[in-house]
């Protein structure tokens, strides 16, 4: 009987349908994260590994698998694996891109509401000292409607967060390596700029982009000095994007107006400064955290190791 390993407490849609199918179930079930030499402990009689994007799955745990035909990485991203060990011992690798879309383009439309509202830091004011009552200059924010948004990297996330964007009246500018075909971009109301043009016109900026060893720090001390001082940056995408000290000495010096951050360049650290200014959202991590989501996220985990195990086609990252 073949043998799955899932390296964290995910949704139990996909290890009841694993089960049901005639597989063994082996889930980590201990405290925190799972450490390294657990993974490989779990993993060595291993047929099949679900992995979390909390999982690192490294060569050494590779390595010490010997009977691993699959890692179904539960989530969009597949940083946190050696593809190029699994690649070099013929282990596809799968993630759950397209699932993720709808819950991470509301939240980046929460946060941009949110840090352009102040409504985070108004919370934090009424469960504090409260307020005298209302004023006509007190606490104020801005309107999206109006506001030029720019989107670093236009997939499925990024034109989901345009098409939301649109319904308040935002001018939408985006940039990638590739242009969008002229109906998508006139379907989503947005406009093909470079990188530079974008940093410079937009009120608000959000990133979409998958990581890279080319956008690393593409958001640095230099791009923020060419953003507007009053603009805003929302990241809900991969946090190595952002250079967070440069960040938070931008922040400081006033050449941006503030930032949300659903992920972090050193994951699950943050930049202390940031998490003491009052212009700056921080976010565990939740841009996919619901229901819908995970648990779709889950079945495609369960349903990519049935087809290989059935030697059904698949489609790998690698």
């Amino acid at each position: 009987m073949a043998k799955v390993f899932i390296s964290d407490r995910i949704p139990e849609a996909a290890a009841e349908t694993l089960t049901k199918a005639g597989f063994t179930v082996d889930q980590y079930q201990g405290a925190g994260l799972i450490t390294e030499t657990a993974l490989a402990a779990g993993t060595q009689d291993a047929d099949f590994l679900i992995a979390t994007l909390s999982t690192q799955v490294t060569r050494a745990v590779i390595e010490r698998a010997p009977h691993l035909r699959l890692i179904a990485n539960y989530g969009a991203g597949f940083n946190n694996i050696d593809v190029a060990a699994a690649t070099a011992r013929h282990i596809p690798v799968t993630n759950t891109p397209a699932v993720s879309t709808t819950a991470v383009a509301e939240v980046t439309l929460g946060l941009m509401l949110a840090l352009s509202h102040r409504i985070v830091e108004g919370d934090k004011l009424m469960h504090g000292a409260g307020f005298d009552g209302w004023q006509p200059r007190f606490f104020l924010g801005h309107e999206l409607a109006g506001k030029t948004l720019g989107i670093v990297g236009a997939g499925h996330i990024g034109q989901a967060v345009a098409k939301r964007a649109a319904a308040f009246a935002m001018k939408i500018l985006y940039t990638q390596h590739h242009q969008l075909p002229a109906a998508t971009e006139q379907a989503l109301g947005a406009t093909y700029v470079p990188f530079t043009q974008l940093v410079a016109e937009s009120d608000l900026i959000t990133l979409h982009a998958p990581q890279t060893a080319e956008n690393f720090h593409q958001f640095n001390a230099a791009t923020f000095k060419a953003m507007k001082p009053t603009a805003l940056l929302i990241n809900a995408a991969r946090g190595p994007i952002i250079d967070e000290a440069a960040l938070a000495d931008a922040l400081a010096a006033g050449e941006l107006a503030g930032a949300a951050l659903d992920v972090y360049e050193h994951e699950p650290q943050v930049e202390p400064r940031l998490t003491t200014m009052k212009n700056v959202i921080l976010t565990p991590h939740i841009g996919n955290a619901t229901v819908e989501a995970r648990d779709a996220m889950a079945m495609i985990c369960a349903n990519n190791v049935i087809k290989v195990s059935r030697g059904e086609p698949i489609t790998p990252v690698n």
